[in-house]
């Protein structure tokens, strides 16, 4: 198959916050978030989050000056900012010109624009290889 083809699918459908009406949460810009969040639905980060993001059957748009030190976890990711950490987008994940991602990539479908930038690996997954779900903490393990 070549790499250009005729045959382009477009965009999935589903990564647009417009679907996720009454669903997106909105972190704002100067805001800092410290823990690890877990939605349904879509997240707009345009401040900064320390943790983990977890967006269960969503999307998650990392803005321009938006900054997540930590793991993200979704089925539609949109860069445009920093993340320090693994990005986990099991259907489609795209990559604006601002992006800045220390860390590994795992994605279904990928776009990415010129001048993003990833300062690790990336693995594309096929269908069921990346769980949204984090590992249990080794403290919880330990105490069952």
């Amino acid at each position: 198959m070549a790499i250009w083809s005729s045959n382009t699918k477009s965009k999935p459908a589903s990564a647009d916050l417009q679907r996720y009406n009454g669903k997106t949460s909105i972190i704002a810009a100067g805001a800092l978030l410290v823990g690890d969040l877990r939605v349904k639905g879509a997240v707009q980060l345009d401040g900064r989050l320390q943790g983990n993001l977890i967006a269960e059957e969503g999307l998650v748009r990392v803005s321009t000056g938006g900054l997540v030190e930590g793991e993200i976890h979704a089925q539609h990711v949109i860069l445009d900012g920093e993340v320090t950490g693994d990005v986990h987008a099991t259907e489609h994940v795209e990559l604006g010109s601002g992006a800045r991602l220390r860390g590994n990539l795992y994605y279904g479908l990928m776009e990415m624009a010129m001048g993003a930038q990833v300062e690790g690996r990336l693995y594309a997954i096929r269908e069921g290889d990346a769980p949204l779900e984090l590992p249990a903490p080794a403290e919880a393990e330990a105490n069952e």
